[in-house]
């Protein structure tokens, strides 16, 4: 996944460590089942993934199991900055 230059209504941008892409990322405003422990959207290159943002780790979801429960992935993160709103 590489970052996506349409972010909508940004509110801060990490660099994932491994691979070294920049992600922005905005609040979820979407109405899902697990969506209170995923209070942000992290933009890619295909549109976004639902995630918990922290200082220095990033959940990530990347996919559903076939119990509708959420995959996640941990990424380790650095240069995290929060915008001024």
């Amino acid at each position: 996944m590489a970052y996506w230059i349409y972010t909508k209504n940004p509110i801060g941008v990490f660099v994932e460590k491994e691979a070294g892409n920049h992600f922005e990322y905005s609040l979820n405003d979407d109405q899902i089942p697990f969506g209170e422990e995923f209070p942000h959207k992290v933009w890619v290159r295909d549109g976004y993934r639902y995630a918990d943002v922290k200082k220095t780790v990033a959940r990530i979801v990347v996919d559903e199991n076939e119990y509708g429960q959420p995959v996640i992935e941990k990424w380790y993160i650095k240069g995290h900055r929060q915008y001024q709103i």
